[in-house]
């Protein structure tokens, strides 16, 4: 093999491996944070998870919302409507939080089968309006 050849040829394949190694890396670090959306019908049939900080979404379960009259604890229940998720956690929940709304929670499935969430994230529909400007509409209506 002539001599120019050969360096071309280690130099490419020096290249390759180089930015294959990277792309595992990328590729791994990604993977390790990834944080993954389940719904409680993928969390009761799946048991692997178990400990893993994820994040379980659905809608709250009208008249399962049960705060604490000493502390900031509440608990309340997801749905798919197939399956619920006792859902347990401890702060302020956001404004938005109701019953029969969505809900996101981040946190992990305790081995009671319940949901420790560490936050809570309320979502809204498009038709969203803030409370301020739904009120004022209310009241040119009037």
């Amino acid at each position: 093999m002539h001599p120019l050849r050969k360096q071309r040829l280690i130099t490419f394949l020096v290249i390759f491996f180089a930015i294959s190694i990277a792309i595992l890396l990328v590729v791994r670090g990604l993977s390790s944070n990834l944080n993954l959306f389940y719904t409680p019908t993928e969390l009761k049939n799946s048991s692997e998870i178990k400990g893993i900080n994820i994040r379980a979404g659905g809608m709250v379960l009208k008249d399962s919302v049960v705060k604490s009259k000493t502390s900031l604890e509440v608990q309340f229940q997801i749905t798919d409507y197939e399956n619920n998720l006792l859902v347990k956690y401890s702060g302020v929940l956001p404004d938005l939080f109701s019953e029969d709304a969505g809900v996101v929670v981040q946190g992990n499935l305790a081995k009671d089968g319940s949901f420790q969430a560490t936050e809570v994230l309320a979502k809204h529909d498009e038709n969203y309006m803030p409370p301020e400007v739904a009120n004022a509409l209310k009241k040119d209506d009037s």
